[in-house]
């Protein structure tokens, strides 16, 4: 099963609800809507709202008549977007290979990363772990050999689980489920193939595609056909997320144990900014403003930022001042869950104008930084790094 089932579909379990109501334990056993005033739509809800019928774009006004009972928050997209750049950092550090669907969504294909990581079930019981223990929210996995099957498969896998469907059962899994659920078939698709007679995806498999084609359009239906199959072939096209457009680029980690040791923390500090900084050499870019993402034992997470006066991609410059950030919140003994280094504001690399200064090198951290790059690529990613970062392995 290490290449039989190489794309993974993980997605997040009741993703605004569940970062809504993850500092808030006296709303585990309540419904939670997440939602708009009284004339917007349901964001998201929780499955104990989802049990009154409560359903994503719903009205408000029905949701609540629905479920008088739910508590309903309003939606913090600041909050929800870092959360969902953390996880897809995760998922980054598996596979460059990774399909951003959306905030709460993404396709992995990992079949280069299971000499490294093990077997596609380990990668997604790996994530679901490293997810849970970083951000306090689950998220579910489908593992499959295409992307369509790995998609139903992490529907089936909800909440909070994996769902493994190999080659060998795949028209098992896929031929008694109701058309409804394949790929790209809405509601009006739905009602139409339902009318021809055509009610489950084994129906759909076992008509003829010409058949298929004169009911439904040539293209549809031979559509159709591959995926009641589950032999869909589209590759896994590495594509950034709605809110994650490429002009920032983080690293979060999440320690061990919670620290208040500040040689620890500097050295976390280090290791993301080397790593962030690898990403925009290797993307050819550069950035001005420094965030640091700070979390503390119970959960509260605060971020600070500062605007450089240029653009850079220098490691050393970066970790400077995400140092000074830290440094500048006085922190004393305040124990830390996670650290994280976002530069934001990217512009090509090329159109940066470095001026120097008085008494500076003309070749310095710059070129360092890019003869390190060329190591790594050569030797690999642990050939050279930061002398201060060999103490802590």
């Amino acid at each position: 099963m290490l290449t039989t089932t190489p794309i993974l579909h993980v997605d997040m379990d009741a993703f605004y609800a569940s970062v809504a109501t993850r500092e808030r334990p006296e709303l585990a056993d309540v419904p939670v809507i997440v939602g708009g005033g009284s004339r917007g739509v349901v964001l998201s809800a929780n499955y104990l709202a989802r049990a009154y019928g409560v359903r994503s774009a719903l009205p408000m006004t029905r949701a609540r008549r629905l479920c008088p009972s739910a508590v309903v928050i309003p939606p913090d997209f600041e909050t929800f977007a870092s959360v969902s750049a953390s996880v897809l950092e995760n998922f980054r550090r598996v596979t460059p290979l990774v399909e951003v669907v959306s905030l709460d969504e993404a396709f992995l294909d990992v079949r280069g990363s299971t000499r490294r990581l093990g077997s596609p079930v380990e990668i997604a019981e790996h994530l679901r772990a490293v997810v849970h223990d970083e951000q306090g929210i689950t998220c579910s996995v489908g593992v499959a050999a295409s992307v369509s099957v790995a998609k139903l498969a992490s529907r089936r896998a909800k909440p909070d689980g994996v769902v493994v469907v190999p080659p060998s059962r795949v028209t098992a899994f896929l031929h008694p489920l109701d058309v409804g659920e394949l790929w790209g078939v809405g509601e009006k698709t739905q009602a139409m193939l339902h009318r021809l007679g055509l009610m489950t995806i084994g129906d759909v498999a076992n008509t003829p595609v010409r058949t298929l084609q004169r009911a439904v359009g040539h293209h549809l239906g031979a559509q159709l056909h591959e995926l009641a199959w589950g032999t869909d072939r589209r590759a896994i096209t590495p594509k950034a997320g709605p809110l994650e457009p490429e002009r920032s680029m983080g690293a979060d980690e999440t320690f061990a144990r919670d620290t208040d040791d500040r040689e620890v923390i500097g050295r976390e500090l280090l290791r993301l900014s080397h790593r962030v900084t690898g990403r925009m050499r290797t993307a050819g870019v550069a950035g001005r403003t420094v965030t640091i993402k700070i979390r503390f034992a119970d959960f509260t997470t605060i971020t600070r930022s500062r605007t450089l006066p240029e653009a850079t991609d220098v490691t050393v410059e970066i970790h400077r001042t995400a140092i000074q950030l830290y440094d500048a919140l006085g922190l004393q003994r305040a124990r830390l869950r996670l650290v994280g280094v976002r530069v934001e504001g990217l512009v090509p690399r090329a159109s940066v104008q470095r001026q120097l200064v008085l008494g500076e090198p003309e070749h310095g951290w710059a070129e360092a930084d890019r003869a390190v790059d060329r190591a790594a690529r050569r030797f690999g990613s642990a050939a050279v790094r930061p002398a201060s970062l060999l103490r802590s392995t």
